[in-house]
C-alpha cells in the first residue's frame, strides 16, 4: 500500500500560541508529529502551512514544506491546496495528521491508510475509540460518532450520542461496545479532496462545528474503524503540553 502524510499546520492558536513550535524535550512539537509520520511507513510526508517560522524549522529538521493560503477553515482545505499544487494523482492516498497530535502512534496513521485502501467504495476513512469515561462522553469537547454494522458513519456530534433513554435517566451508566469517541485523523483520495472544496458547507457542519458532516451531509461514506492502539490526547492546552512532556520523558511509553 501506498499513501502520503500531510501535516496541516499553523501558528496561532487561542489557547496556545505559536504552538508547533513549542519545545517538548529537545524538540519542537512538529517534528515529534513528523517523525510519526515518517516511522509509518508512509513515502512521502509533507509539512503544509502558513508560518515562514514553522517552515523555517521544518526545513531545517529535513521535511518537506508546501506553503499554503492563511484563509483556509480547516487542515482539509489546506491539504486540498497541498494536492492541487502537487499535482497528485486522483487515486493516491492522502493522511491527514495534525500538527498538534505528537503522540499519535504511526500504527494509527498506517491503519487509517489501509482501512481506505480496503475500502474502496468510501470516501474517507478514520479512527474511533471506545468510550470509558462518562466525562468524556458529556464532554462537547469530546466528539463522539455512530456507525452502522458496516462500519460506515451514520453521525459524528459533540452529544450524548447514541443516548441510552432508560439508563441515562437513571445512573447515566455507560453501555459497553456503544459509544465511541471521534479521532480526528483522516485519509482520503486525492478525488475527494477536489470535490470537497467545492461543496457546499451544511447547516449540521456549522451548528456542531465538525467539519466531517460536510462529507455525510452531501451524501458520501466514511468508514470509520476501531483503534488497534491506545491513542494520547493531543495538545490543546497547557496542561495537555506537560502531560505529553511527562510522557515522552518516561521509559514507560510504547506508542510506536
Amino acid at each position: 500500500m501506498s499513501f502520503k502524510v500531510i501535516i496541516p499546520v499553523r501558528y496561532n492558536s487561542k489557547r496556545l500560541p505559536g504552538k508547533p513550535l513549542l519545545d517538548i524535550n529537545g524538540k519542537p512539537m512538529i517534528r515529534h508529529v513528523y517523525d510519526k509520520a515518517v516511522m509509518s511507513g508512509a513515502n512521502s510526508v509533507i509539512v503544509a502551512t502558513d508560518s515562514t517560522e514553522i517552515a523555517k524549522v521544518a526545513k531545517d529538521f529535513g521535511a518537506n514544506v508546501c506553503m499554503t493560503s492563511s484563509e483556509h477553515n480547516s487542515g482539509t482545505e489546506r491539504i486540498a491546496e497541498v494536492v492541487e499544487a502537487m499535482g497528485f494523482d486522483d487515486d493516491e492516498i492522502i493522511v491527514n495528521l495534525q500538527g498538534d497530535e505528537p503522540l499519535m502512534p504511526s500504527a494509527v496513521i498506517h491503519q487509517v491508510a489501509n482501512d481506505l485502501e480496503i475500502h474502496d467504495s468510501s470516501k474517507v476513512a478514520t479512527i474511533c475509540e471506545p468510550i470509558l469515561d462518562i466525562n468524556d462522553l458529556f464532554n462537547p469537547n469530546v466528539v463522539k460518532v455512530v456507525m452502522n454494522k458496516r462500519g460506515f458513519a451514520m453521525y459524528f456530534s459533540r452529544a450524548a450520542i447514541p443516548w441510552e433513554r432508560d439508563s441515562f435517566a437513571t445512573d447515566k451508566k455507560i453501555m459497553q461496545d456503544k459509544h465511541f469517541k471521534h479521532v480526528g485523523i483522516y485519509a482520503y483520495r486525492v478525488s475527494f479532496l477536489q470535490d470537497y472544496l467545492q461543496s457546499d458547507n451544511s447547516d449540521i457542519e456549522r451548528c456542531e462545528s465538525l467539519e466531517q458532516l460536510r462529507v455525510l451531509w452531501h451524501g458520501n461514506r466514511i468508514h470509520v474503524t476501531i483503534s488497534q492502539n491506545n491513542i494520547p490526547n493531543g495538545v490543546d492546552t497547557p496542561e495537555d503540553l506537560s502531560v505529553v512532556r511527562a510522557i515522552l520523558s518516561s521509559n514507560n511509553s510504547s506508542l510506536e
